[in-house]
């Protein structure tokens, strides 16, 4: 299926894209060969093979689920530009 230069004008206002009428032929040589590639791809016989999600298998790095007491407002406060009464403070935004 190739597509000339009416269907990538088609293609570009489904797309809400603005092109020119001299960037119409590259559009559609550009849609052409995705085209083609993705008929080489369903040339390629996958019968048998699972789906990847990644290149080679790998577990995902998890941390030791480990209670912590926390403890540490007046660290994560001393960064805060304005803070009171062991609360970060912010400018009112609703009168």
């Amino acid at each position: 299926m190739a597509i000339d230069q009416s269907e990538a004008r088609k293609v570009a206002h489904l797309a809400r894209i603005a092109v020119t009428g001299e960037a119409l032929p590259a559009l559609a040589a550009e849609l052409n060969g995705i085209l083609h590639f993705m008929q080489q791809l369903n040339e390629v016989d996958v019968e048998g093979i699972e789906p990847m999600t990644g290149v080679e298998p790998m577990r995902l790095k998890r941390r030791p689920d480990v209670v912590t007491d926390g403890d540490m407002q007046p660290a994560i406060l001393a960064n805060a530009p304005d803070a009171r009464e062991g609360f970060f403070a912010v400018p009112k935004v609703v009168e």
